[in-house]
């Protein structure tokens, strides 16, 4: 069967179809889009494959085309692109349709809470490597946005990230259902959201806030280009 590989064609289908949509015009950013799925997902993989290698996850062969890369499927490599593709397809729009930065306010306490939280348990929980690694990771990610990058989108992604929990937790339930992707509970929480492992939750963050970080600072720097190349012609 190739359930794997049509999860992953339906995640990108609605968001490739309406990049054309002429009021957000996604297609316009993919330059900046592809090099930030290309970065990101390339840490991805090479995490992803190491913790294939050690059994902390693995996948279902009933379910794939058969063609590896290393010891990741196919479908694994694609999942890379299709969801980022489709995450920041929706932080994009909201970006368009929603003109107030409603989550800007309490974006950076969330936040600065939720690396405090991350880090605590990702010590309680050292022995368990999916959760102190992800853990880790993001609270490291975000700190480095709260104190040194300081980006002015935090409470944009905040918004971006909870409508696209939505539908990730529909896909990823599928794959974790079936199950498509098997996870070894002595390295997690063993706390789940239906069939889902908490840390999914917070892995995704940590894949769809690299994306926008690259995203956003590669879609500046056209711009101040942009600006330097106006100026200097006028």
């Amino acid at each position: 069967m190739n359930t794997y590989l049509l999860l992953n064609i339906g995640t990108l289908i609605f968001p490739f179809l309406l990049s054309f949509d002429k009021r957000v015009a996604f297609f316009r950013t993919w330059l900046a889009l592809f090099p930030a799925i290309l970065i990101a997902g390339g840490v991805f993989l090479i995490w992803d494959e190491w913790f294939t290698e050690m059994g902390v996850w693995g996948f279902n062969p009933e379910y794939l085309v058969g063609i590896y890369g290393g010891s990741l499927p196919l479908e694994e490599w694609l999942f890379f692109l299709t969801v980022p593709y489709a995450c920041v397809f929706v932080y994009a729009c909201l970006n368009h349709y929603v003109k107030k930065d409603i989550l800007g306010p309490i974006a950076r306490p969330v936040f600065g809470i939720l690396s405090i939280v991350l880090i605590v348990l990702g010590i309680i929980f050292y022995q368990r490597i999916y959760t102190m690694i992800t853990f880790f990771a993001l609270s490291g990610w975000i700190l480095m946005n709260l104190f040194v990058w300081k980006p002015h989108w935090l409470g944009r992604f905040l918004l971006g990230y909870l409508v696209s929990l939505i539908p990730f937790l529909m896909v990823n339930g599928v794959l974790t259902a079936l199950p498509i992707v098997w996870y070894n509970n002595a390295e997690n929480l063993a706390l789940r959201l239906g069939t889902i492992p908490v840390e999914d939750t917070m892995y995704m963050m940590l894949l769809l806030m690299m994306n926008v970080n690259i995203y956003e600072w590669l879609l500046a720097r056209r711009k101040r280009t942009s600006l330097q190349m106006a100026s200097t012609s006028a």
